[in-house]
């Protein structure tokens, strides 16, 4: 079989991939949909590509050459030795959670996997992920797809969207409240839809008119453009000068993370989600004196993936809307060059 590949220096190939057979513990997924991530684009303007960018993440791999591609969607086709029938039964419609660990830790046992200290494999990363038509994976990453859900919207769950509702989970954010989301690409706009969902006044920010434009169509009250407008000044101003309830920040822009905070209201809350950079606060004016509570929120577990993929089936969240692009594997090279300019929606291949 052919598989995505990133190669490096904003480089994608189809290279040949014996197709995977499964060993004690695995099965082999059909895949039927591989999302897009803002994570992939790290990857993909990479000097080295996948084999690089694991060694300097401190992840491990071998060096060689992975199949690109971190939030699976299909169907069980096989089952490996000492899987049961009724933990993977063929045909069974299911999502990935993208990570393994030991399996023994406490982490692990959680559905932590990504934080486990023993070593993980991050799929897609350093180990071969879903931009291929089969994908091998242990039969404990599986976490089923609701049955009204499409694909292509399980692929979200499986990453992007999954970690705006992991996000929005941690932050305890009830409905009625307002939260600004800093950064509308792929997460962020999902965290628009799934706020909007939970009756939550939402607040998008971004630099992208056509990326605001797309937060309006998924519900967003009020946009504002952060380079065209002081976004402190128009949150406060949106807030009656009180600032902001909650704030996500998806960006992982070191600007948007001290807008986000000097944007919230007393006794607010900010959520970090997007990855990278840093962030220098004043500790005293920024946080202490105005009772702030300042936290990360990496993806989700296996039940929080679960939870998540429940709460949009049985509330009919529109995540298909999320997708402004669906292409052939044939397309990749084309479908990152677009994905890069950060201009669009998201994105997915479609087998």
């Amino acid at each position: 079989m052919q598989g995505v590949v990133f190669t490096g220096n904003r480089k994608v190939e189809l290279l040949e991939f014996p197709d995977p057979t499964p060993g004690p513990g695995e099965v082999v997924l059909e895949i039927k949909a591989s999302g897009m991530c803002g994570s992939d684009l790290g990857v993909y303007r990479s000097q080295g590509g996948g084999p690089a960018m694991a060694a300097a993440l401190g992840l491990g791999g071998d060096g060689t050459a992975v199949i690109a591609g971190h939030e699976p969607c299909g169907v069980v086709v096989a089952r490996g030795p000492e899987v049961l029938e009724k933990a993977a039964p063929i045909g069974a419609r299911v999502m990935v959670h993208h990570y393994d660990g030991c399996g023994t830790c406490s982490h692990c046992k959680q559905g932590w996997a990504q934080l486990c200290k023993g070593g993980i494999t991050v799929y897609g990363i350093t180990g071969d992920g879903a931009h291929a038509p089969y994908m091998k994976v242990p039969a404990h990453t599986l976490v089923a797809l609701p049955e009204p859900l499409s694909f292509a919207a399980g692929a979200a769950i499986s990453c992007g969207t999954g970690t705006a509702f992991g996000a929005i989970k941690r932050m305890n954010m009830p409905g009625g409240t307002t939260m600004a989301v800093f950064g509308q690409g792929p997460v962020g706009l999902s965290a628009t839809l799934l706020g909007k969902a939970m009756g939550t006044r939402i607040i998008a920010v971004d630099i992208s008119d056509e990326r605001l434009a797309l937060a309006k169509q998924f519900g967003a009250d009020e946009t504002v453009n952060a380079g065209t407008d002081d976004p402190i000044d128009m949150l406060h101003q949106l807030t009656q000068g009180q600032g902001v309830d909650y704030l996500m920040e998806c960006s992982g822009k070191s600007d948007a993370r001290i807008n986000a905070i000097r944007s919230a209201k007393t006794w607010g809350t900010v959520c970090f989600v997007g990855e990278g950079n840093d962030v220098t606060i004043d500790v005293s004016p920024d946080m202490l004196r105005r009772q702030l509570t300042i936290i990360g929120s990496w993806t989700f577990n296996t039940i929080g993936q679960g939870a998540c993929a429940a709460f949009c089936a049985q509330h009919e969240v529109p995540v298909d809307d999320l997708f402004t692009h669906t292409y052939a594997q044939a397309e990749a090279q084309a479908a990152y060059q677009l994905f890069d300019q950060q201009t669009t929606g998201k994105g997915v291949f479609l087998f």
